[in-house]
């Protein structure tokens, strides 16, 4: 009983503005390719204190999702708090065919929103927004909040690219691949763990980034009335990962901190997406959209009930591929709407950064690898992927043929074409999305000219901490 009336208190206090009541600064931290890779949600061999920090001071959300396994469809999505597909932005690098257009049914940026609420707005990142949409007017208004008149509230995102590829090691705190555990389904290699461990380290030096912020909200006493949000933008930069539903590439941290309602420690394990992040912004900032968004407020008890969260997969770069998923905390099920296309078809982004891909299509070839491993560079996928998460939470075994768990294929595949039907409006693919991109032959190289990709990647993934190494393909 004590929990639900702190609930519905804290439901009245974030979604209720009073007249005069100081509403709360926002920042937004967008942190590059995140997956769990921090040492608060278990990852092994990381030291990341400041988000740790956070986490302790707030809430840590432990099945939370991004709507797509990329950036600017995530991105596209979170902004506007709608599904990337729902305002057509579902298409990685628009381009040609896919033009990028305004968005549609008078949709509007968050920032526009909150702008027009009287907040101050800035982009403080190091990198791109990468939109998928055309904006009516600049996305942002300034590029640090120290630029808003004085008590105006502030909404500031803010971007650290040092998580997506090259990473950058930590000579300040390097990990030893000894105390790194690497996902079943990666080979258990020296030069596997090591890019792994690259990418740990890479993410310790944002981390210190994070703590400067931090630093900063106290020093000019702003902590208190600020909600802070630490997010990953989509999954990790790793094959199975990013660019792909599996957890590795859709599961995302969800933290957020907010001193002056929040109450500390608190870990929830209901579903959630980064969609959740925009209504609940907007509802803490007193606005009325006018319209009914795609998520729901984070603080609501509502969120609570919800079943099931979705994800999209569509174009990357010119890699033309499409797949739908939908996930529970129990299971999920993904539909491969291409299932003639391999699931490492020809992608330049990967084949010149991912030495982990280079050394799976090496041991591939030359048949070395274990079934696990090499179901994820066979030449064509299955139609349809079941995974029941509580026992198999690296989505190994599918399931989707097992009799066994027909009464939830079912169920799921209806909820999941429900859901594309009369949400998103799902376009599907069309035959010539079919027949367009890059070449889809597979393999895409010979066995003689992956182990020249792999030996140009090991002198750069075995680097020095403090190195000047040129990347081999950059």
């Amino acid at each position: 009983m004590r929990y639900i009336v702190i609930v519905f208190v804290l439901f009245v206090a974030c979604t209720s503005q009073k007249p005069g009541h100081q509403k709360p600064n926002i920042i937004w931290i967008m942190i590059e390719d995140l997956g769990y890779q921090l040492s608060c949600y278990g990852e092994k061999g990381i030291h990341t204190p400041n988000i740790d920090k956070v986490a302790e001071q707030g809430i840590r959300y432990t099945n939370s999702f991004c709507t797509a396994p990329v950036c600017s469809p995530s991105r596209s999505a979170m902004i506007t708090g709608f599904y990337q597909n729902y305002i057509g932005a579902e298409q990685h690098r628009t381009q040609d065919e896919f033009q990028k257009k305004p968005l549609p049914y008078g949709i509007k940026p968050i920032t526009h929103l909150l702008e027009d609420e009287g907040y101050f707005t800035c982009f403080m990142g190091e990198r791109k927004t990468d939109l998928n949409f055309i904006p009516e007017r600049p996305i942002f208004i300034g590029k640090d909040w120290s630029e808003r008149n004085a008590g105006q509230p502030f909404y500031a995102q803010i971007t650290f690219p040092g998580t997506h590829r090259i990473w950058h090691r930590d000579s300040i705190n390097p990990i030893d691949i000894e105390d790194v555990e690497l996902p079943p389904y990666y080979p258990q290699t020296e030069l596997a763990k090591r890019d792994w461990a690259n990418g740990l380290e890479a993410m310790q030096v944002v981390d210190r980034q994070v703590g400067e912020v931090l630093d900063r909200l106290e020093k000019e006493g702003l902590a208190d009335n600020t909600i802070v949000f630490i997010i990953g933008d989509n999954g990790r930069c790793m094959p199975r990962g990013k660019q792909f539903l599996y957890d590795g590439g859709i599961q995302v941290p969800i933290i957020v901190r907010w001193p002056a309602k929040l109450e500390q420690r608190q870990v929830k394990s209901y579903v959630v997406n980064t969609l959740d992040i925009t209504k609940t912004i907007l509802d803490v900032a007193g606005i009325d959209t006018g319209y009914e968004l795609h998520g729901l407020n984070l603080f609501e008890e509502e969120i609570q009930k919800r079943k099931y969260i979705f994800a999209v997969r569509d174009k990357m770069d010119s890699t033309y591929d499409a797949m739908r998923a939908i996930r529970s905390e129990d299971f999920k099920l993904i539909h491969n709407l291409m299932p003639e296309r391999a699931y490492c078809q020809f992608n330049r982004y990967k084949e010149n950064n991912y030495p982990v891909l280079a050394l799976l299509n090496v041991l591939n070839l030359r048949g070395e690898l274990p079934p696990e491993q090499a179901r994820f560079m066979a030449p064509s996928k299955p139609e349809f992927e079941l995974y029941a998460l509580k026992n198999d939470p690296w989505e190994l075994h599918n399931l989707a043929d097992d009799p066994v768990f027909a009464g939830v294929k079912k169920e799921l595949l209806k909820e999941l074409n429900h859901w594309r039907e009369n949400v998103i409006h799902d376009k599907g693919v069309t035959e010539e999305f079919r027949n367009g991109g890059w070449p889809a032959d597979y393999p895409t190289k010979s066995l003689k000219e992956w182990e020249g990709v792999l030996e140009k990647f090991e002198p750069w993934v075995f680097r020095e901490p403090k190195s000047k190494m040129k990347h081999p393909f950059r």
